[in-house]
């Protein structure tokens, strides 16, 4: 194949670096197809248009896959510094955009929290000339990197005990409270009115969990394993799902310790609080909105505390275990 002539109105973009880089982490055109979700043969000849432009091959290509030309090693180092920078640009040129919006708007993202409705009846009441909006998903990385891109200016969110929160670089955390994480189950269960169970007990039932992308599920599985079990089925439902499935005695639902009962159904704390829930606020110290942060927090944590008071068995626990609940 001749590379010696340039490719006439074939000016190299951000879209052919990403392919280049695409194939070199990939390791051949056939992974990097999929990943980019492209038909392969539409990958190849994109690919040979940009080695025609740049006047010679990228990669060598055998059954073992591609591995980048000298050729191919310079245009890589060059796209492992453009395309980071260019997606910087673009983030902080939405921030910049959305600057003007966002002194008349609060855009909250949640995962499942239950400090969401008081924080946005709070802020409508503080602020009753501002557009509130909220967006909610079960992924909080999902939901940081909409804030570190400015298109949300706060997100509510937990992790797991000390794990570290999504994006942990490019935000900043503030701890809301810290929660267990107790059980729901159907109000004739035999263990319902206990003032406390422990996990061993509970060995042989059935259990709700609601979907996350942290650490939470290996932290389920290390507790059950610390008390001497395997979980039985584990299903991945919502909130409301794994409510139904407690209430109809199918299963046991781990939930905040927040969690607001409906009929025929009863919370009982886990004994030594073996999993625990850190909630958090988030927000991109460079945003419009952060010069609100402070306000926003302490109405996060106010409604965290009306939480609280709603929930009889955990207020009750509250006072023989002190060093939970809402942040000070």
């Amino acid at each position: 194949m001749l590379y010696g002539s340039y490719l006439p109105g074939m000016d190299l973009e951000l879209r052919h670096l990403k392919i280049v880089r695409a194939v070199a982490e990939a390791g051949s055109v056939t992974k990097a197809a999929s990943a980019l979700g492209l038909a392969q043969p539409a990958l190849t000849a994109q690919l040979k248009r940009i080695e025609r432009s740049l006047g010679g091959p990228l990669f060598m290509r055998d059954r073992s896959g591609a591995r980048p030309t000298p050729l191919g090693e310079l245009v890589l180092a060059r796209a492992r510094v453009l395309l980071p920078a260019a997606q910087r640009l673009q983030e902080e040129a939405t921030r910049f955009a959305n600057a003007g919006e966002s002194t008349r708007q609060f855009r909250l993202g949640a995962t499942n929290n239950p400090v969401l409705g008081g924080l946005v009846d709070r802020l409508a009441t503080a602020y009753p000339a501002t557009a509130i909006s909220t967006y909610t998903s079960w992924s909080a990385e999902e939901l940081a990197g909409m804030t570190g891109a400015g298109r949300l200016d706060f997100v509510l969110t937990g992790v797991c005990g000390d794990s570290a929160p999504p994006a942990a670089d490019a935000l900043v955390w503030q701890t809301i409270a810290m929660d267990p994480v107790f059980v729901v189950v159907n109000e004739r269960h035999p263990l319902a009115d206990v003032p406390e169970v422990d996990l061993i007990e509970l060995v042989e039932e059935n259990w709700s969990v609601t979907p996350g992308d942290g650490c939470f599920g290996d932290c389920f599985a290390a507790a059950c394993a610390k008390a001497g079990f395997t979980p039985k089925t584990i299903y991945e439902t919502d909130v409301a799902t794994g409510g139904y499935l407690a209430q109809v005695g199918r299963a046991v639902a781990l939930c905040q310790a927040t969690y607001r009962l409906s009929h025929g159904l009863a919370v009982v704390p886990l004994a030594g609080a073996p999993l625990q829930w850190r909630q958090l606020l988030g927000w991109h110290p460079e945003s419009p909105a952060a010069a609100a942060s402070p306000r926003v927090t302490a109405y996060a944590k106010a409604a965290h505390r009306d939480v609280v008071r709603r929930s009889r068995r955990y207020a009750e626990w509250l006072i023989r275990n002190p060093r939970f609940g809402t942040a000070p």
